[in-house]
C-alpha cells in the first residue's frame, strides 16, 4: 500500500471490530449489508453502497427536504381516555426521541416559491403507527389544504394501525381518505413520498391514495407482515417481495426517488401543478 494511502477494511474485519465500540459509529446497511463508518452516510443518511434511505425522524425530514417549514396541530396529542400503563410508557418515550406530540408532524411547507401542506411520519414515534390523534393531524392537514387551495405531499413511513386503540385507530383509514377524496374534489394534487417501512392500515389507505406516489430506493412497502403472508399461504415469497422496486414493477407506484433528489422532484410536480 503507498504511504499515505488508507484501505478500507473489509466487512468481516468491520464486524469484528464492532464489539466495544461506541454505539452510532459505524452502521450496517439491511439491503445490501455494507458495513461502514456512519460519517459516510452523510447528512442525508444514505447507504453509500445501494442508497437505501436509513430511517429518520420527522424533523430531520423536514430539515433536508423544505426551505420553510411552518408546524400546525402541535399540541394534538393521544387522548386522555388511554390509561394502559405500557402504552403511556411508549408514548412518553416516543414524545421525548422524536420532539413531537403524535407520529405525524403537519404543517405548511415551503420549497423555493411554493407552498403547500406536507405530513411527515415519524417511524420512531411508536413504529409510526397510526393512532387515533394521527388521523385527527391528518385530516385537519387536508381540510386546510383544501380550504386554501394547496396541494398536498405526505411522507409515509408507518407499522400501521395503532392496536392499542382498537377500532379508534382502524377508523382513521376512512377518516383521512374522506379528507383525502374532499380535496381531490375540489381539483388539488396529492403527491405521496413511501418512505420505509409503509405498511398495515396505511398502505391500505391514504399511501396509495395520491395523484403521484413515489418511494425511497428498497423501501419496504406492503400490507401484512411476510411472517403472516407465509403462515397464510404456506409459502416463501421472494426475497426482494415488498420491495419498492419489486412494486413498481407490479404498477402500484410511479416512481423511486432517490433521497438527495427528492426535493428537486417534489418542487417541480408541485410547479406543474400550479400552471
Amino acid at each position: 500500500m503507498e504511504p499515505g494511502k488508507f484501505k478500507t477494511p473489509s466487512n468481516d474485519i468491520l464486524r469484528k471490530r464492532m464489539n466495544g465500540i461506541p454505539d452510532n459509529l459505524i452502521k450496517e446497511c439491511p439491503i445490501c449489508h455494507e458495513v461502514f463508518f456512519a460519517n459516510r452516510a452523510g447528512i442525508l443518511n444514505v447507504c453509500p453502497k445501494c442508497g437505501y434511505g436509513f430511517r429518520i425522524t420527522a424533523k430531520k425530514r423536514v430539515d433536508i427536504t423544505f426551505d420553510d417549514f411552518e408546524e400546525i396541530a402541535a399540541e394534538l396529542t393521544t387522548p386522555s381516555r388511554y390509561q394502559d400503563a405500557k402504552y403511556l410508557a411508549k408514548l412518553k418515550k416516543a414524545k421525548q426521541v422524536t420532539g413531537i406530540n403524535e407520529s405525524v408532524l403537519t404543517g405548511i411547507a415551503e420549497i423555493k416559491d411554493i407552498k403547500f401542506a406536507a405530513g411527515i411520519m415519524d417511524p420512531f414515534f411508536v413504529m409510526g403507527s397510526l393512532g387515533s390523534m394521527t388521523g385527527e393531524k391528518i385530516s385537519r392537514l387536508f381540510k386546510l389544504a383544501t380550504k386554501k387551495s394547496m396541494s398536498v405531499v405526505m411522507f409515509t413511513s408507518s407499522g400501521g394501525a395503532r392496536m392499542q386503540e382498537g377500532i379508534m385507530s382502524l377508523m382513521q383509514m376512512a377518516k383521512v381518505s374522506a379528507a383525502i377524496s374532499e380535496h381531490a374534489k375540489a381539483g388539488l394534487f396529492y403527491a405521496v413520498v413511501l418512505c420505509d417501512p409503509t405498511t398495515g392500515g396505511v398502505t391500505a389507505s391514504f399511501a396509495m391514495d395520491g395523484d403521484i406516489i413515489l418511494a425511497e430506493p428498497h423501501a419496504l412497502v406492503g400490507f401484512a407482515g411476510r411472517r403472516v403472508i407465509e403462515q397464510t399461504i404456506r409459502q416463501k415469497p421472494p426475497v426482494d417481495f415488498q420491495q419498492a422496486e419489486t412494486v413498481l414493477q407490479h404498477g402500484f407506484i410511479d416512481a423511486i426517488v432517490e433521497r438527495r433528489n427528492m426535493k428537486q422532484t417534489l418542487y417541480q410536480l408541485l410547479k406543474l401543478h400550479e400552471l
